[in-house]
């Protein structure tokens, strides 16, 4: 496989989990909404903040893209997010741009991958770009960002049913779990910094956790492990730490090693590098079997979460180096 290709599937792994995420950061917020309306909160023209994080700093925030969108918008308002967010082409991570990097991937690569693939992404972006900023306020957001997230889930619906696994589907596999991993921290990091006091483990964090439960769809799996024993630090270290639930970052991580391993490669030193790679996902799988429930207590100022975001952002480095001419695919 050339090198450009592994890139373009690697991405369009990512760019859809992406994609899956900035609906569920939507979701996370109108979970809170009326949480917030309780507490006190000041978004000022600059975007600082009083007591407690503006609701929609934190979205912002949470996808680490405060500079720019401040030097774009300056105040932040619940139209000027959901735009940024949605439909700016402007911002390379909005959905838009995102599925239209996808969209851009996988038109080079329409001959070596079933064609579902290319029909359904496609037709979510053709859907997507007519979209206004006014249709985002005409109706619930909620009902539309659950509409991207059937899209995204369509998508990996076909690449589950009908995608050969071979080196392209690992491909696409190994960005959805390395996109999976960092932003479900994102998002649990997101919520920590909006918790007053002392994080995500005062009290006060209890509403925003059960908020990430609810937008990562783990409400229900969380209570068939904890059934009414629902408390901050069982939250997190369901998020984190558990071995079944499809979106903590414990199982992306082992998901993400195993789709490594089963990549097959002729060239020897590609095989080494490819050897190192998986070493560093083996590294953090340790990490995260070292942690037991009193690490999720003591953790005040969330060192476990930011140490677990740098891994994630350290293999995708690692991972471009060793498979990809850097700049051909990714944006």
């Amino acid at each position: 496989m050339l090198n450009r290709n592994a890139e373009a599937l690697f991405w369009i792994g990512r760019y859809m989990e992406r994609a899956e995420n900035h609906a569920r950061l939507i979701d996370v917020h109108y979970h809170l909404q009326a949480e917030d309306e309780l507490g006190v909160e000041a978004c000022g023209q600059d975007g600082e903040m009083s007591e407690v994080p503006c609701k929609w700093t934190r979205i912002v925030d949470a996808l680490g893209s405060r500079g720019s969108y401040e030097q774009q918008y300056g105040s932040y308002t619940e139209q000027d997010v959901l735009h940024y967010i949605t439909l700016d082409r402007d911002n390379a991570n909005s959905l838009v741009s995102c599925i239209s990097h996808a969209r851009g991937n996988l038109r080079t690569l329409r001959e070596k991958v079933p064609s579902e693939l290319w029909d359904t992404i496609n037709s979510f972006y053709l859907w997507l770009r007519e979209k206004q900023p006014e249709d985002l306020m005409k109706e619930s957001p909620h009902l539309f960002y659950g509409r991207i997230r059937e899209w995204t889930a369509l998508f990996q619906g076909f690449c589950q049913s009908v995608m050969p696994r071979e080196n392209e589907w690992h491909f696409i596999e190994c960005g959805r779990f390395l996109e999976r991993s960092e932003n479900t921290l994102r998002i649990i990091k997101a919520v920590g910094n909006a918790a007053v006091g002392d994080g995500w483990n005062n009290a006060g964090a209890y509403p925003y956790l059960q908020a990430v439960l609810k937008s990562l769809s783990g409400h229900q799996s969380f209570r068939r492990y904890y059934a009414d024993g629902m408390s901050v630090e069982a939250i997190v270290e369901f998020v984190i730490l558990n071995q079944s639930f499809p979106r903590s970052v414990h199982f992306s991580f082992h998901a993400l090693d195993e789709h490594m391993k089963q990549i097959e490669l002729s060239d020897k030193q590609l095989r080494m590098a490819h050897d190192r790679v998986i070493r560093q996902v083996a590294k953090v799988k340790a990490d995260l079997a070292c942690l037991e429930h009193e690490d999720m207590i003591v953790d005040r100022n969330g060192s476990i979460i930011g140490h677990l975001l740098e891994s994630c952002q350290m293999l995708g480095h690692s991972f471009a180096k060793t498979f990809f001419r850097m700049g051909e695919a990714s944006a």
